[in-house]
């Protein structure tokens, strides 16, 4: 699972949830903008930073480390000191670093150096298996959380948080930016779900919305040019079959007649 890219959307799209993991108040979030940083004659790019509007605020900067490395310490304080020696000595910075558990940490030994920061309250360790969710934990610490759920507590949770979403969020745009987002998850843990098992998740509607339906869709669009075209979108049909889309969504889907695409079908037997 690329736990950066899913984090980086979270932070983008529920940007309180970071404020609600350090313990601060989520309305700190009308405050600042999420974005990356990259750092100047530096091979450094600090991926997830909190910008404040007003510089009197702090800088958040976070980190995302889901594998042992002993020098996550050292890199994420030499990318903050470059990011101030790059414009403004006296700005104010907090940094978060989310585990997936403690055990990936670096020893006492790897992190003496820097344990005085680490110690201060300018710094923030979030392990994330560590995090206890109920029905009333914010809705974005509840997403974060099943980047680590087992498996066979996955389903439940992720169908009572689209049940959630759609009962929160009826605005359209902001209901399906949060269900790509779960969808995302269930797909990077379980690859092998089957499109009606998604279907009972999500619902038929807000799934056939949702990007990985339209990657489907214009995946069979856009294969092939001019006199290819039907050929490149019959070579979509066996990925959509795989999915569990019938003859007649295939061929909706595909815009071919229902005749083509059963007669490709036929030949795949």
């Amino acid at each position: 699972m690329k736990t950066d890219h899913i984090f980086y959307r979270i932070f983008k799209d529920l940007p309180q949830t970071f404020f609600e993991l350090w313990g601060e108040s989520p309305e700190l979030v009308n405050d600042y903008r999420f974005d990356s940083v990259e750092l100047k004659q530096t091979a450094f790019r600090i991926d997830g930073v909190f910008l404040p509007e007003n510089l009197e605020n702090p800088i958040y900067f976070t980190e995302i480390q889901f594998q042992k490395d002993p020098k996550i310490y050292l890199r994420l304080f030499s990318e903050i000191f470059t990011y101030l020696r790059d414009n403004d000595p006296a700005l104010r910075w907090r940094a978060m670093i989310i585990f997936r558990s403690r055990s990936i940490e670096p020893t006492a030994r790897q992190r003496e150096s820097v344990q005085p920061f680490l110690d201060s309250p300018l710094v923030k360790c979030i392990y994330l298996n560590e995090i206890e969710v109920s029905e009333t934990t914010p809705l974005g610490i509840q997403i974060i959380q099943l980047i680590v759920a087992k498996k066979k507590e996955l389903l439940e949770r992720v169908t009572r948080l689209i049940a959630q979403v759609k009962q929160q969020f009826p605005d359209e745009p902001s209901r399906l930016q949060l269900l790509n987002l779960l969808e995302t998850i269930v797909l990077a843990k379980l690859p092998q779900m089957s499109r009606q098992e998604l279907e009972a998740m999500f619902g038929v509607d807000d799934l056939r919305k949702t990007r990985f339906a339209q990657e489907l869709i214009e995946e069979g669009k856009t294969e092939g040019i001019n006199e290819g075209i039907i050929a490149g979108k019959l070579q979509t049909i066996p990925r959509l079959l795989g999915k569990g889309f019938s003859v007649e969504e295939i061929a909706d889907i595909l815009q071919l007649d229902i005749d083509q695409a059963q007669q490709f079908i036929n030949t795949l037997n």
